[in-house]
């Protein structure tokens, strides 16, 4: 079991997806630019297969922020967006209204 204390430690917030481009290794990923309110980095994703690029560009996300970098078949990662999947496909995990970019999800 995870303690309250080791969710704290996760920086989740809102972000919105600036750019999507295909990952040149893999054909289930995507190379994601996304503006965090302080900075723009680099994340990378599973989610080609239920999202095209138009559906994902200027969507607000839940990013966890602090994750440790990775370099996932090539690219950089700088975080990860937060989903959920069951057998009929995937959804992002968004705020149900507009959230300022930056904003701490608790």
């Amino acid at each position: 079991m995870a303690s309250i204390e080791d969710f704290r430690k996760l920086e989740l917030v809102v972000a919105q997806i600036k750019e999507v481009r295909e990952h040149p290794n893999a054909d289930r990923l995507y190379v994601l630019q996304v503006d965090t309110g302080k900075d723009v980095r680099q994340i990378v994703a599973g989610i080609r297969k239920a999202y095209t690029p138009e559906q994902l560009v200027g969507r607000r996300i839940i990013l966890a922020a602090n994750l440790e970098p990775a370099v996932i078949r090539g690219e950089a990662s700088n975080g990860m967006l937060l989903a959920a999947s069951d057998a009929d496909g995937m959804a992002l995990l968004m705020p149900d209204k507009e959230m300022s970019l930056g904003s701490v999800v608790k």
